[in-house]
């Protein structure tokens, strides 16, 4: 008999997670980081880390799943100069 964590049990988790990330982030609209917190601390208590990790490798194995992960997002660099248009310095 094999040790350790049942592989199937893993599987249906994870996509059990998946499944609840939708529900969060599509039906009830709710913010990808809160949606996270909820996942991590109501519903699957494990880390929010974890949690990501878990619906990013979901969705590299499933892609026709249509579950996203959070987009990356790419922040503007502003300079000291465009900062002074905002504070009239």
């Amino acid at each position: 008999m094999p040790r350790g964590r049942n592989k199937e049990l893993i599987d249906k988790r994870n996509e059990a997670l998946c499944r609840r990330w939708y529900y969060w982030t599509e039906v009830q609209r709710l913010r990808f980081d809160d949606a996270i917190k909820v996942l991590s601390e109501q519903e699957f208590f494990i880390s929010e880390e974890r949690v990501m990790s878990i619906i990013r490798q979901f969705c590299r194995e499933h892609p026709d799943e249509g579950i996203k992960p959070m987009p990356k997002v790419k922040v503007p660099k502003l300079t000291a100069a465009q900062l002074r248009l905002f504070f009239g310095e």
